[in-house]
């Protein structure tokens, strides 16, 4: 494999200097090219700086992920804080309907479905000698 453009250079420098029929190029004028080759920063400074503005680009990037990861997380905790709300919510509920349920008046009338009776002699203690 050749490198061709130092062939191609080569092969200029032994032509000599070529008569200027072809003119340069000229650049689009619009803004950023105005900028770049007339304005306060040169096309070698722009240069230079590229690292810099990719690096900002990307801080920018990770800012923003960042910014979409804590909205995630603060919809999530909205989410489970209504959650535990509801939970709340039942628990009192049954709570408040074991605590009539565990009363003497409730357990009576479950143990008539049942046939059971309830007692109204009161109970004799035995005692022995």
């Amino acid at each position: 494999m050749s490198n061709r453009f130092r062939d191609q250079i080569e092969e200029e420098e032994e032509k000599g200097p070529e008569p200027e029929l072809k003119q340069k190029a000229e650049l689009p004028k619009n803004f950023f090219t105005t900028f770049l080759t007339e304005g306060v920063v040169s096309m070698e400074a722009a240069t230079q700086l590229m690292p810099f503005v990719i690096f900002m680009a990307m801080l920018g990037m990770v800012y923003i992920a960042n910014r979409h990861f804590a909205e995630k997380n603060i919809r999530e905790i909205d989410k489970l804080n209504k959650d535990v709300k509801e939970l709340g919510y039942d628990f009192k509920t049954l709570k408040a309907d074991l605590m009539l349920k565990s009363t003497q008046t409730e357990v009576a009338k479950q143990v008539d479905t049942l046939g059971l009776k309830e007692l109204v002699v009161p109970p004799k203690k035995i005692i022995i000698q």
